[in-house]
C-alpha cells in the first residue's frame, strides 16, 4: 500500500519537472518529501508503520536535514535542470521564493539551489558543472558560435551524467533529448564551419539527428559520435560509458 502511495505522490511532481510547473512542484514537493521520509524511516527501523495507515506529517526539525534533505535536494535539481534546458528562470525564481516564505532560507532543496545561483570559479564536482551550466542557461548566456557546440557538448555530458544519479532521471532524459536535438539541429543549420573535421562530422551529425527518438540512447550516440567533432578525446571509461547507453544496432 506504501509504494502505491508513493506513486500517487510523485506522478504530479514528476509532470511538474518535466512541464516545469512551478505552481504543480509547490502544491506535490511536501507530499513526496512525507512518504520518502517515512519509507526511509521503515526501512532503517526508525520508524513503525502507522496503526492508521496515515503518512506523518513532517516536524520542522526533519524538514531542516537529514533524508528530507536529500531527497529535497534531488527534487530541487531535477527542477532546476529541466527549467535550465528551457530557459525559464522565472519558474526557479517562483520556487524559491515560495519555498523561503514557507520554510525561511534553509527550505528542503536550498542546498541544490545554490549551485544554480551562486558562482564556482573553478567546478569540481559533478554537482558544480551541472549548477554551473545551468546557471548559464537560466541567465540566457548563450557561448558565441566557435564555442556554441564544445560547450553544448559538455554541459550535455554533465546533465546526462547528473540525471541517472536522480530520482527523476526520466522526466529529466526526455527535455534532455529535446535539448540535445534542438541544439544540434542548431549546429547543422549554422555552426558547422565550426567544428573539426567537417568532411566526416558533417555526414555523421546528420545520421545521429536522423534518429526520431528522444531518449536516453539517442543523447548517448549523439555525445560519443560527435565528440571528435567538438575536439573532446574521450578516456576509455567514458567510451563504454557512454556506448552502454547509445542504441544497439
Amino acid at each position: 500500500m506504501d509504494m502505491v502511495e508513493l506513486k500517487k505522490r510523485k506522478q504530479p511532481l514528476n509532470l511538474a519537472i518535466v512541464y516545469v510547473d512551478p505552481e504543480a512542484y509547490l502544491t506535490h514537493l511536501m507530499g513526496w518529501l512525507e512518504i520518502t521520509s517515512y519509507l526511509s524511516a521503515l526501512r532503517s527501523g526508525e520508524a513503525a508503520p502507522a496503526a492508521d495507515g496515515a503518512i506523518p506529517a513532517l516536524s520542522a526539525e526533519q524538514l531542516r536535514g537529514g533524508a528530507v534533505a536529500e531527497i529535497g535536494n534531488d527534487a530541487m535539481f531535477a527542477f532546476c535542470m529541466t527549467a535550465a534546458l528551457n530557459r525559464d528562470k522565472a519558474a526557479v525564481d517562483k520556487v524559491e521564493a515560495a519555498l523561503v516564505e514557507q520554510f525561511g532560507k534553509d527550505f528542503p532543496g536550498s542546498f541544490a539551489l545554490w549551485y544554480f545561483r551562486g558562482a564556482i570559479e573553478a567546478p569540481v564536482t559533478l554537482d558544480d558543472f551541472v549548477g554551473q551550466a545551468g546557471r548559464k542557461m537560466l541567465a540566457g548566456e548563450i557561448p558565441p558560435p566557435p564555442l556554441r557546440a564544445k560547450e553544448n557538448w559538455s554541459a550535455g555530458l554533465r546533465f546526462l551524467e547528473k540525471a541517472r544519479k536522480s530520482n527523476f532521471v526520466h522526466e529529466i532524459m526526455y527535455p534532455l533529448a529535446v535539448w540535445h536535438r534542438a541544439r544540434w539541429t542548431e549546429t547543422q543549420a549554422t555552426g558547422v564551419a565550426f567544428l573539426q573535421h567537417i568532411e566526416n562530422s558533417v555526414p555523421v551529425l546528420r545520421e545521429v539527428l536522423a534518429e526520431t527518438r528522444n531518449d536516453e540512447p539517442f543523447i548517448a550516440d549523439l555525445l560519443l559520435k560527435m565528440a571528435p567533432a567538438v575536439d573532446m578525446e574521450l578516456a576509455d571509461d567514458m567510451q563504454g560509458y557512454l556506448r552502454s547507453l547509445a542504441r544497439r544496432g
